[in-house]
């Protein structure tokens, strides 16, 4: 990297350490999560909100934001950062996602994928370099490479092709991103849980060389065991001297093991999702405000949260919202979630920075289990 985005490991505990990933716009503190604004929104959050919870960085997406409202026009706005009115930096997922999730609706070639839009049917061709001058409209920090995301669990021989087709869009991506000192742009490791092809992708992308490794096509369909035994067989492979992430996961319990074996960077729909859904995640673990033992429970969700949402509302409160389906229900949960995962990623820095990481994850992992605060009598 550049001095203009640049990545410094401060401390290690283990496998695990705690960084700093500079931009010009501001410095994203690693191990980090950031949450997800697909469409250019944390949904049912305002921006202020968002990096009041201490949040350094977000996530845009690539193949939505084309489909609606367009790159060219975000950028004849002045970019996603002011089009949403976040200042700080803004990593931008590439459409590779899409390509499983929305399989129904795409035909994908060497070329590229061409997807039908969702929206209104229209045809949009998505290829690696188009994929990149995308990002490039939206003015992102840090840009990702195009590949082939599968679903788990498939044939070795599908993992095969879909991490061989990544590799060669990498290559073109790379060429087509250039030299930037101003952004940076991450390969993704592809291969599924077959440990041959996830050494041969970092092997390849730490040739082509990214200023970052993201490990994509995890957390889609296989147990965690798995998931964590591909982390212990993938990680090593990656440069040390390079951030690297862990694409689309997941529970904080996900995330604190992750960290436990090399991993700095994190993305989940999974707080904001839960919130819309009556779900509030918490030192308690995730507590079902839709249950009506809240119903008459005075007491706020946590009285020791930083959060207003989580210390100054009553669960009494929060259940009638969430069961009369009040917009501001889904704000509040919400606000929780981005919080406590911004206060648990926040405690794994400090943690590791003391060498005291192994007894903070058993101490926050005994919370968990031992559950919600019992209801008053």
């Amino acid at each position: 990297m550049t001095e203009t985005h640049a990545f410094t490991v401060k401390a290690r505990d283990g496998a695990a350490r705690i960084g700093e990933l500079r931009f010009s716009r501001g410095t994203v503190r690693t191990p980090a999560f950031m949450p997800v604004g697909t469409a250019g929104t944390v949904k049912a959050m305002f921006p202020e909100t968002v990096r009041s919870t201490g949040a350094d960085i977000v996530l845009g997406n690539t193949y939505h934001l084309m489909l609606r409202p367009g790159a060219e026009r975000v950028a004849e706005l002045g970019g996603l950062h002011r089009f949403m009115n976040w200042p700080l930096p803004i990593l931008t997922d590439s459409g590779g996602f899409q390509v499983m999730s929305l399989a129904s609706l795409r035909k994908l070639t060497e070329d590229g994928v061409t997807f039908r839009s969702h929206l209104d049917g229209s045809e949009h061709h998505l290829t690696p370099e188009r994929s990149i001058e995308i990002q490039r409209l939206l003015g992102a920090d840090v840009t990702m490479q195009l590949d082939e995301c599968v679903a788990l669990p498939c044939p070795d021989e599908e993992a095969e092709r879909a991490m061989r087709l990544s590799l060669r869009w990498a290559e073109r991506s790379k060429a087509a991103f250039g030299t930037d000192p101003a952004r940076a742009l991450f390969g993704i490791v592809q291969g599924g849980t077959v440990p041959s092809l996830r050494l041969a992708s970092a092997e390849g992308l730490t040739a082509i060389g990214f200023d970052g490794y993201a490990i994509g096509g995890l957390a889609v369909g296989e147990p965690q065991d798995v998931m964590l035994k591909t982390l212990e067989e993938t990680v090593p492979a990656l440069p040390e001297e390079r951030p690297r992430y862990l694409m689309g996961v997941g529970t904080p319990e996900d995330i604190l093991l992750s960290v436990l074996r090399g991993v700095d960077m994190f993305d989940c729909v999974m707080p904001t999702r839960a919130g819309r859904h009556g779900q509030a995640y918490t030192r308690f673990g995730r507590v079902n405000l839709r249950n009506a033992r809240h119903a008459a429970d005075p007491r706020p969700l946590d009285e020791e949260s930083e959060c207003p949402a989580a210390r100054d509302y009553s669960r009494a409160y929060l259940h009638h919202l969430i069961k009369a389906g009040e917009i501001l229900g889904a704000m509040l949960l919400t606000w929780i979630n981005v919080h406590y995962y911004q206060t648990l990623t926040a405690g794994i820095r400090e943690a590791i920075a003391a060498g005291r990481l192994a007894d903070f994850a058993a101490q926050t992992r005994a919370a968990w289990a031992a559950g919600d605060l019992p209801a008053r009598d």
